[in-house]
């Protein structure tokens, strides 16, 4: 029986979101509804308020959560009733020419609840990232649910599944940080920083962060950062290089997405080193960078959707790292919020005050 629950709604460009009442159907085929705990406040979710990720409104915003899978629909063996989930918004489809090639994290195909929940007057919503968390209960593809250790806090599991697992991704599986790189990110918000931590997870020796404001540059150095450049007051291409033996790092991990921080990013790392894009840019910005030096300069310049990572086996291992005390996620938890306070945490945002902000059910 469909169940009517309390949504963040978006429904008009750059329009105050708004709690309204949403119809959630039973769980179809291949489906599962999970009670959410917690989710956090990602700028995605701005992104989507503010019409930078399509025109499809309304929109059911939040996707960065953790809770209790309560029903599932016929066909569904990934989880059961009363499993502890991470929700993710990569559910592979196993068929694709990603998946066929042994390259599930790159599935081209990945799929949402084929049911649409609704206002209650029966307009079709949108669900941020196919998910739609910022509700007391969402509908997904059982395929979004991840299982994992339910002794987990979920305020700071459900972290994973979105800007923390991009950052933490971001070092290890698209950058391919080892033991002894260098390592330089530029960008200290919460994607960013989740890097100095991957970065520290990986065994970097000298992690450099770099940021125009001074709080996130504390905040880096206290999860991991062995240095920190003030870019408003340096040049962090210059500080990089001079912190690296004047050659530059091995992995520079680009959390901004801006033209300018990128070239800073390219000119900041080795020959033959790494640049990762893991900032999302907006359609119309453009960079211009002379050909002879992306051939000369040689290595790799790469772009990390999600941190490049695969759910059923990152979430799991990250949560046991969690539970051992090796991966501080509390940390990003700047505050905890009651769903009414949504729109109050992206002027937070706006104002760099915070790393996560996460509605607690």
């Amino acid at each position: 029986m469909a169940q009517q629950v309390q949504g963040v709604i978006a429904r008009a460009k750059g329009a105050p979101v708004t709690i309204e009442t949403i119809t959630v159907p039973d769980p179809g085929p291949g489906e599962a509804v999970v009670k959410i705990q917690a989710c956090g406040v990602c700028h995605t979710d701005l992104h989507y308020r503010e019409g930078g990720i399509n025109d499809e409104f309304p929109f059911l915003l939040g996707h960065e959560a953790a809770g209790i899978v309560e029903s599932v629909g016929e066909g569904v063996s990934e989880v059961a009733p009363g499993d502890f989930v991470i929700l993710n918004w990569r559910a592979v489809c196993g068929q694709c020419r990603a998946c066929l090639r042994g390259r599930p994290q790159y599935c081209f195909d990945t799929h949402n609840a084929k049911q649409k929940m609704t206002l209650a007057d029966g307009t079709e919503l949108s669900p941020a990232l196919g998910i739609g968390a910022f509700a007391e209960k969402t509908l997904v593809a059982a395929g979004q649910c991840t299982k994992v250790d339910p002794a987990a806090s979920p305020a700071a599991a459900g972290l994973l599944g979105c800007g923390v697992m991009a950052g933490i991704g971001a070092a290890i599986n698209t950058g391919g940080v080892g033991r002894g790189d260098s390592v330089a990110v530029i960008g200290c918000g919460g994607v960013g920083n989740a890097a100095v931590v991957g970065s520290l997870l990986a065994g970097a020796s000298k992690i450099i962060a770099v940021d125009i404001d001074d709080k996130k540059l504390e905040t880096a150095r206290s999860l991991g950062a062995t240095h920190t450049v003030n870019s408003r007051s340096t040049d962090a291409v210059e500080a990089v290089r001079g912190l690296t033996g004047g050659f530059g790092a091995d992995v520079v991990i680009e959390a901004v997405g801006r033209p300018e921080t990128y070239e800073q990013a390219f000119y900041a790392r080795d020959l033959a080193g790494t640049v990762v894009l893991v900032g999302v840019p907006t359609p119309e910005m453009r960079i211009d960078l002379p050909l002879l030096d992306v051939f000369g300069r040689g290595g790799s310049l790469k772009s990390s959707w999600y941190g490049d990572c695969l759910p059923s086996r990152d979430f799991p291992m990250l949560i046991d790292l969690y539970r051992q005390g090796r991966l501080d996620l509390d940390a990003f938890v700047t505050e905890t919020i009651a769903l009414d306070e949504v729109e109050k945490a992206f002027e937070r945002m706006h104002h760099g005050d915070v790393l996560r902000s996460v509605v607690v059910f």
